[in-house]
């Protein structure tokens, strides 16, 4: 008698959108210095996370960004800033933390 296979592939799938982490630089002006940056949100996936992202730091006044790393975040960072915006972005902030 066959059995059949355990999938786990809905195991995968989360419950919650995932909290996304993404690193970058970001212009105020054309011509100056990027300011680095660190965006903290939740989305569905990559690409949605990346579009918040660029939509909320157009919406902060910055004209252009470079995101250079993306990633999501396992549990609740211990150190501020990132703890204080890991719980904003639970409740569906899109939160930008600058490093001046």
């Amino acid at each position: 008698m066959a059995s059949s296979a355990d999938n786990d592939n809905d195991s995968n799938t989360p419950d919650e959108p995932m909290v996304f982490i993404i690193i970058g630089k970001a212009y105020e002006r054309e011509g100056t210095e990027g300011i680095d940056i660190h965006v903290m949100l939740r989305a569905p996936d990559d690409d949605s996370a990346v579009r918040e992202a660029l939509n909320a730091l157009s919406e902060e006044g910055f004209l252009e960004a470079d995101l250079d790393q993306i990633g999501t975040l396992n549990g609740q960072p211990e150190d501020e800033p990132h703890a204080s915006a890991y719980k904003g972005a639970l409740e569906g902030e899109v939160a930008i933390i600058r490093f001046a």
